[in-house]
This record gives structure tokens, sequence and C-alpha cells, in this order.
């Protein structure tokens, strides 16, 4: 095949995926002088990066095919951004999908085929001139992703083609650059071969999507270097080894140089030759160790120089010391076993896509380290060069993984069809593979923070991926290699290190490591943050501690990947899939994160900070258990704050300092009052750190704990009045100076509530029964299942009406009969006292034969006026029944429009458990109270009503609020959150509706 005419064949040809293209090296920096190193700006580089030419086409055959050559004038062409995805910059439309190709439906391919109907073309241009700094020395091109694939021409001269979206494409330009204006053209395709590797659960972009830039290297260059930190096995001492490859003129010497992180060198040696590959060693002696608890960087400094003794080139390169091995089937790290308290991260922008930024980097780590989040799997492809920096900086776990996904080609709607999958063991497929390691691997080899190299995902298996993880080790002894798919198909069980598995159930992972297993397990993805999700996450948790080879999991995942688009009222709304017309598509499947699109966290943040905390906290009334599971740091950059509250207001606060070693316990009696009054008592323990560190501010809370208790009492007995009850031909009305109420035999329920003369509720309250489905309610198929508890929401009948009077109270009791020939009924009885305060008592008789019921409570209709509240109970995020560990016992106060969460698609949130009373306000503090009578309750309290949020498919199409729906229930069923597509919520969150249920509550003026 002639390499030096472009060819379009190469598109769908296995063979070729690199022509001309340079060979993978390291990301090392390179500078010409110590001082150039000590700007951190390298001279020998020049971005690309702004606005070029651009012209699209929809297919090759309409692409300007000329558009390269030097008299064809791109000028006229329209600005396109880069680094940016084309469909984001208005040609073509992204497109969402999950684990089916793109083109299923739409056109009838067999890999390796390519679409010549729709195989959009972006023909980018940019007129630049060379820099001076870069003149008069080799001048070479990066392009650091580009998808999926492309032809570069510089000049009208054909320079390569290259494909895989996510590693760097370099090429050499010296000969066809030239003064003054240079023309380079890139021709971007959507699909290539590459595609058919490329089928990862995202949006289906393409374009020159990350930084592009020229550069030159000194006449003497490094153009590889591999730092290995070969440690003792009492891991005190090391032997650092560094292989290099040289470019140039070797008629040279090189200096090296080991600093500590305050600038001291500590190992150096001097004046050796050079050869083209050369191999040098440095003894260190006492080490600080690197890892995610104690991110310990040293800088070494590799400085060449000529035979006149001047400096050629300074390469800086950080080194972290950590050994990363098995040991006795256990995985570790500085010899400690290592728990992955971890997440899965795709790159992403709500606004830019996969093109994110510095700075979207910069919140992530940050974020990652404030909510104990110590390890992150690069899923599904190697992220930017700068993601793996501040890693290293940080202190995070990486699994790095290949940019491989063939999931359409052995799944199809779940089920296992590996009829033609790819690359399987299909000796075309090989080279092309194994390119896509080596590119990973040889870019991030030098990076402390990558422990586990991965195959990639979900591609079942094969000879091809079990030749790569060979690869992997030969090259890379001094990490294990990852890959889940062989669960799908063991026929090359050795590919991977460790057993690796998506959404088993907590009782899959126990048979497991019940029968004596032959590898560590860990969860390369767990915990599907669908929307609301995220319960029984402590279920996973626990096995740390029982299980040794249970070694933790990476939570799917960090990001909602939503796009920002422009609704019919020109308004900035939040899209998924479908949303711009593209099909087919997996529509709102894209939002798995615990951060939302726009980088805000979500409520489930709080359960997992709590969660994979390393200090653990086990407080009771006198004290706290502290067990410290960090390995190698003691707590003393910690304070140790604790906190007495009284019926939710602090009464006492101290602090003090504890020391605990690593991996060591202590228990620690407080200075506490003596309390005596009888009410309800929270003792709340914190550590947080002592002073600011680069990812938090002094006193961040790293981890926390509350114990809650009571001392007992009584209360005296209320002074009642007689009563003043109207009896009516419809309705029972009950009155005094401030305070009136009318029941209705009529409708069937309490029709006005009036305190001061002000109406409190615009709708007769109604028992409850149904929530508005999560995603994971979806995913069960909850609706067909247990719609009759819907349908019960909205049609109960009332049947029945009762008063019974006394002299002090008078109380009015409804039955309901939920459904058509069915034995099931609630009854409501409101109990009016005057003092204006009504007990209301709520009964539900169970009855078998039907499915779990999703809630049990009353929801009240009240103006929207009332718009804030306050309430004494779980918070302050939203909680439920399987997802509490996160929450505190308090009193919070929130805006009710702030009590809805951001889930793209509208469904149940804001909830609160543990309710000991709520009050609900408008702006001057009027409002109405309830409190839990003995038993707390369950709050919901939200602009809509179940039915509306029920209806709606995004925010923008819920109604205008009208009302504030507020929901006291004994019980809501949990959210669940193994998995989003069949996974029951756990059995003890669930709600029985055989058994009957019976909860009170009080209601009355709220009195501030």
């Amino acid at each position: 095949m002639d390499f030096k005419i472009p060819s379009l064949e190469w598109l769908s040809d296995t063979s070729v995926f690199a022509v001309n293209r340079i060979e993978a090296h390291s990301d090392h920096k390179y500078y010409l002088t110590k001082e150039e190193e000590s700007s951190g700006k390298m001279d020998l580089r020049q971005s690309l990066n702004g606005n070029w030419k651009f012209s699209f086409a929809v297919n090759p055959s309409s692409r300007i095919k000329d558009f390269y050559k030097p008299e064809f004038d791109c000028h006229c062409f329209k600005d396109i951004e880069v680094p940016a995805h084309i469909q984001l910059q208005g040609y073509d439309k992204p497109q969402y999908i999950n684990t089916m190709y793109p083109w299923d439906g739409h056109s009838e391919l067999l890999p390796p085929e390519v679409s010549k109907e729709y195989n959009p073309v972006g023909s980018y241009v940019k007129y630049f001139d060379i820099d001076e700094n870069i003149k008069g020395g080799p001048v070479y091109i990066s392009f650091q992703g580009v998808e999926n694939a492309f032809y570069l021409w510089l000049n009208g001269e054909f320079i390569g083609y290259s494909e895989d979206s996510f590693t760097p494409a370099e090429f050499d330009l010296t000969k066809l650059i030239k003064d003054g204006e240079n023309k380079l053209a890139v021709e971007v395709y959507k699909r290539s071969t590459g595609s058919w590797l490329e089928d990862q659960d995202f949006w289906r972009f393409s374009g020159i999507f990350r930084d592009v830039y020229l550069y030159s290297v000194p006449e003497t260059h490094i153009q590889d270097l591999f730092v290995k930190t070969n440690l003792d096995k009492s891991y005190k001492n090391a032997v650092l080894n560094l292989d290099l490859k040289i470019k140039g003129e070797i008629n040279s010497t090189i200096d090296l140089e080991l600093m500590d992180k305050d600038g001291i060198v500590v190992v150096k040696d001097i004046g050796t030759s050079l050869a083209k590959i050369i191999s040098l060693d440095l003894n260190v002696n006492d080490v600080e160790l690197w890892s995610a608890e104690n991110p310990y960087l040293y800088t070494l400094f590799a400085i060449i120089r000529g035979l006149d003794g001047e400096v050629v080139e300074v390469v800086s390169q950080k080194v972290g010391f950590r050994s990363f091995e098995m040991i006795n089937k256990i995985m570790t790290i500085n010899g400690k076993r290592i728990v992955f308290k971890g997440i899965n991260r795709h790159e992403f922008n709500c606004r830019k896509g996969r093109a994110i930024t510095k700075e979207d980097m910069l919140w992530d780590i940050l974020f990652l380290k404030q909510n104990n989040i110590n390890a992150v799997r690069t899923s599904h492809y190697p992220n930017q060069t700068h993601w793996y920096e501040l890693c290293d900086e940080y202190g995070i776990y990486l699994i790095d993984e290949t940019n491989l996904e063939t999931h359409g080609s052995w799944q199809k709607m779940g089920k296992i069809k590996p009829d033609w999958v790819i690359p399987g063991s299909k000796k075309q497929w090989l080279d092309i593979v194994l390119d896509r390691a080596t590119s990973m691997l040889e870019r991030d080899k030098n990076h402390p923070s990558i422990l586990i190299w991965s195959c990639g995902n979900e591609s079942f298996g094969g000879e091809n991926i079990y030749k790569m993880s060979k690869y992997f080790r030969e090259k890379d002894p001094s990490r294990l290699v990852h890959y889940e798919g062989i669960f799908w198909d063991r026929s090359f069980n050795k590919t991977s290190d460790m057993e690796s598995r998506m959404y088993a159930k907590v009782f899959e992972i126990e048979e497991y490591l019940n029968n004596d297993p032959e590898k560590p397990y860990i969860s390369c993805e767990y915990m599907h943050a669908m929307g609301n999700s995220c319960g029984a996450l402590h279920k996973y948790v626990e096995l740390e501690s029982k299980y040794q080879l249970y070694q933790g999991g990476f939570i799917w995942d960090y990001i909602d990947q939503f796009l920002i688009k422009k609704d019919k009222f020109n308004q900035e709304v939040m899209a998924y899939g479908g949303d711009f017309d593209d099909r087919p598509t997996d529509y709102n499947f894209c939002g798995d994160g615990i951060v939302y699109a726009d980088r805000k966290p979500s409520p489930k943040v709080s359960e997992v900070k709590k969660l994979y905390q390393n200090i653990k906290l086990i407080t009771d009334k006198d004290g706290v258990l502290v067990k410290n599971e960090n390995l190698f740091i003691d707590t003393s950059d910690y304070i140790l704050e604790y906190c007495l509250e009284f019926n939710g207001k602090e009464i006492y606060k101290d602090f003090i300092t504890v020391i605990v070693k690593p991996c060591e316990e202590k228990y620690v009696r407080f200075k506490l009052p003596e309390v005596k009054i009888f009410g309800e008592y929270a003792l709340n323990v914190s550590f947080k750190l002592k002073n600011s560190n680069i990812w938090a501010e002094a006193l961040h809370v790293v981890a926390f704990d509350q114990y809650v208790f009571n001392v007992e009492g009584t209360i005296d007995a209320k002074k009642l009045t007689k009563i003043q009850v109207v009896h009516g031909d419809v309705n029972i009305g009950v009155k005094n100076d401030d305070f009136s109420v009318l029941f209705s035999k009529q409708e069937g329920g309490m029709v006005s509530l009036r305190y001061d003369g002000i109406e409190m509720i615009t709708r007769a309250p109604m028992p409850i029964y149904w929530r508005a489905m999560t995603d994971n309610d979806k995913g069960t198929n909850h609706g067909f299942r247990c719609g009759q508890w819907l349908q019960a929401s909205m049609f109960q009948s009332c049947i029945d009406v009762k008063v019974i009077e006394d002299d002090y109270s008078i109380t009015v009791e409804y039955t309901y009969a939920l459904l058509a020939g069915i034995q099931a009924e609630v009854k409501i009885a409101y109990t009016v006292y005057s003092n204006g305060e009504i007990k209301v008592s709520c009964d539900y008789k169970g009855v078998k034969g039907m499915p779990e019921l999703p809630i049990f409570g009353m929801a009240f209709k009240l103006s929207s006026d009332y718009d804030n509240f306050k309430w004494y109970g779980k918070g302050p995020e939203e909680n439920y029944v399987d997802r509490l560990h996160g929450a505190t016992l308090g009193i919070f106060e929130k805006l009710v429009e702030e009590n809805i969460s951001g889930y793209i698609v509208p469904q149940e949130s804001g909830n609160h458990t543990g309710v000991r009373w709520a009050k609900i306000k408008d702006k001057n503090g009027f409002g109405i109270e309830f409190e839990g009578s003995k038993v707390p309750f369950e709050l919901g309290v939200s602009p809509y009503t179940a039915f509306e949020l029920q209806n709606a498919y995004h925010h923008n199409e819920l109604p205008k609020v009208n009302y504030t729906v507020v929901t006291i229930a004994a019980k809501q069923m949990g959210v669940g959150g193994d998995d989003s597509w069949g996974a029951p919520v756990h059995k003890e969150y669930l709600i029985d509706s055989s058994k009957d249920i019976h909860f009170e509550f009080t209601m009355r003026k709220c009195l501030e």
C-alpha cells in the first residue's frame, strides 16, 4: 500500500491507523535553561489553539476535496474554535448512546465497515507564521486529541494519518515548514475503523477537541524517559532507575539531580556520557514515600551539557517513590493493603463536552479530595496529561484505561451475543488494539498516581486483549493489569490480575470471596448513581473490613453528561440524549453522576463522603472511638471538635488534639456538661483540618459522626377548654378566637384550616401511596408492578365519616377505600382541640397479594406563599431510609424551591427522614407546624405534586408553581442503587403492603 497518497480506504482498514506518526513517548517537559524551567513556560512550543477556518460536509463525497492545496483560498471559510467539538459549534448534532453502535438501524454494517452516506467531515485550516523561538531547529506538531480519525497536510503536502481519539498524534513538519505564512490542513472524520473500538457510554462527538501545538527540540534531546522507583523490602531505601532515549547529537554528557520538595539536592550524578539508549541508576536512602494520603513528590533534573559544558537541555520530572504489588493475593501500596474508595470519571463539561479546561480539572481534583474519594478510573480512555499531573500532586490513585470499548459488538439488549465480537481473537485487530495500549503507556508511564493499567472496557474477551495485558506486564512490571471483561469470557482468565466486576450484588461478591478466590476483588463499576440513587452504598463499604481480598470499588460515575442548549423560548436548559433529535439514543442514561453537569454537588455526595472517610468515628454518650484507617498518616493534621446539642440547638462545644497512628484506634472520652433536663441530645463529632492545605481550607471536615440520646421526663399536660363545634348539614366546623377548621362529609376530608383568619390549605389533604418514580424505580418496572398505588392515590374513595365528640376535643374520622375489588382501607382521624391543635392519626390496614408500597403519608397542598421551611430532623441534604449515613440530626432551613434536587428528569427528591417537627412558613414567618407524636416522620416539601413530577421529562416542562406540597409520611421506600436497570431496593428498605401501618402527627400554627 502506498502511504504517500492518502486514501479514504484507510477509514475502514484495520491495518492502517497511523501513517507517519511519531513513535509514542513520555509526556515530560523540557527546557533550554534552568531559568526557563523555573518559569514553567516551554520556549520551544507554539500553541495553535484558537480560531481555525472550517468547512463541514455530511459525508466524504460532499467534502471540499482540494481544500488543503496552497492555491485553494480558505480565508472565506467560517471560523471554528480549537479545541472544541464540531457538534457543539453549530454543525452536525451530538448523539448520546450507551451500548449499541450509533449507526444501528441507519446502516447495515459489520466491522470494520464505515458508512459512506453519513460520516461527517470537518475540514480545518490554520494559517500561521512560525514563531522565532522554534525556527532553525526541527519542527513537529502535536495533536493531543482528535476524534475520530484525521488526515494532515502542510502547505499542500500530505503529512500523515492517525486514529485513536484520546492519545497524542505527532508528526514531523521540518521539511515542509517555511518562513512566512504556512497553511496547515486537517481533515477530520467522525467515523473510521476506530469508531468500532470507541463504543463507550458517552456523547458521540468529533473534531479537534484537545490542544494543538508546534514544538521544536534542542540539538541533543531526551526523546523519552522512563522513571522507575525500586524500593527495598523495608520500603526505606530505593534505586531510582532512569531509562533514556536520546535524539540528535550524543557527544554530550548528562547530569542528574534529585531534589526533595524543599529544593534540597538529595542525590546527584554528574558527567555521565550519553548514548542513544542509556540506563542510569541513583541510590536514594530514607525516601519519603508517595501515596494518596501523603503525595510526596521529588523533582528529578536531567541536564544535558555540550562539549563546552554549556547547558543544552533541562528536563524536570516529578518522581513519586512508591511500590504497588500483589502480596499474598492482596494488592498493596508500599506494603500495605489498599482499599479503593473510587469513582469512574468521564472528562465532561456541560458547555464544552469532553474539551474540558484546566479549571474544570482543578475543580474536580479538589472535589475528590474534599469528599474522601481516593481513586479514579479514567473511564474509558486516557485523559488529558494535566489530569495525571494533578493526581500526582494532590494524591489520587488511578486506573488508567485504554481507549477500547466494543460493547455493541457482543451485548445486544442486555443479552450476550458474541457472534461478531471484536477484537476477540481476530488477528486483523491485534495491531490496532496494541497501538492504543502503547500510546497510553508510553505517554503516562512516569506518573506515580497510576497504579493499574486497564485493557479497556466492556469488550468481551479473547486473545488480543490478553496480548495487551502481556504487553503491559512486560513493558512495566511495576504495575498491575485490570480487565473486567474476563467475567464474560474466561478463555484468557490471566488477562486481569484482579477479579473485577460491574454491578455485582453484595451477595454475589460475598459468594466469590467465600469460595477460595484466586485473585483479590474490586468493583470497577458499582452503585449506579443515576438520578436519585446511591441507596445501600453502606453494604458494599462494609465488605472492606469483612474480607481482606475485597479491595473497594469505583462508583459509576462522577459527573452527569448533560449539555446546555436553548429551548424554544431561547432559555438555556440542560439536555440529554434525544433532545438534539439524535436517534438512536439512550436518553437520560448519561445522567449517572454524583456531581451535576454544571459541577454542583448532588445530595448523593454526603453519603459518599461519609462512607468513604478514612477515619471511622464511633460515637457514644461519653466520647468517641477513633479508628484511623489511613495507611500512612496519623491524625496530627486535624483537630477533633465535639458539640453537644439539646433539641437541635447547640449548648456546648470544644475541641482537642488527638493523635491516632495509622491503622490504629483510640477511645477519646470528652469533658461534657452533665445533662439533666429531659429532652433529646445529639453529640456531634468531627475531625477538621487544623490548617489550610492545597485541597481545602482550614476547618474543612474530613470525618464526622453523631450520637443521639434522650433524657426521659414528663411534659406538663396542656390545659384545654371546652371546644366550640358547629354542626352543618354538609360540614363540621370547629373554631376559637384565632382558629377555625371545616371538615366536609361530602368531599371526604378537611376543606378549610385557618389561623388568624388566613386560609392554610388549598385542597383537602389526602392520603398518598405513590411517589414520583425515580430512575431506579423505572429500571425495575416499578410503574407496571406497583401502579395500583398511583391509582389509589389519585382515585381513592371516602366510604365512611365518623364524628366523635367529648368536652375538650372532637374527632372526625374518614375511611377511604383504595382500589376497586381490593380490601384495602385507610383511616384518617383528625382530633381537634380548643387551642387550635389538630392531631392527625393515620392507619393503613395491610392487604395481602399487593406489591410493595412506595410511601404511606398525607399530602397537603398549601399556597405557594409558604415558600420556605424549617425542620428538626435529618439533613441538611435529602435522605432516605437506605441513604442515611451522610445525614445528621439537626435544625435546618431551606427555600421550598431549593428542596427539589437537580436530577435532570423530575422525580422523587427532597425527602427528609427522622423529622421531629417541621414549620412551613411564608416570608413573614407565618405558617403551619407539623410535629411527630412519639415517632418521627418523613418529610417532603416541594413546589409540585408527585403526579406533576411523574409526568415531566425535563424541569422546564413542569407547570408554573401554584402550591407548596407538604408530604408527612410514616415511611417511604428506599431509592436503591445497585444498578438502574433491574436491581430492586433492598428488601429491608421496602414497605410491606401486607402489614398494618400507624402514625400520628400534630398540626398547629407556626410559632417562631
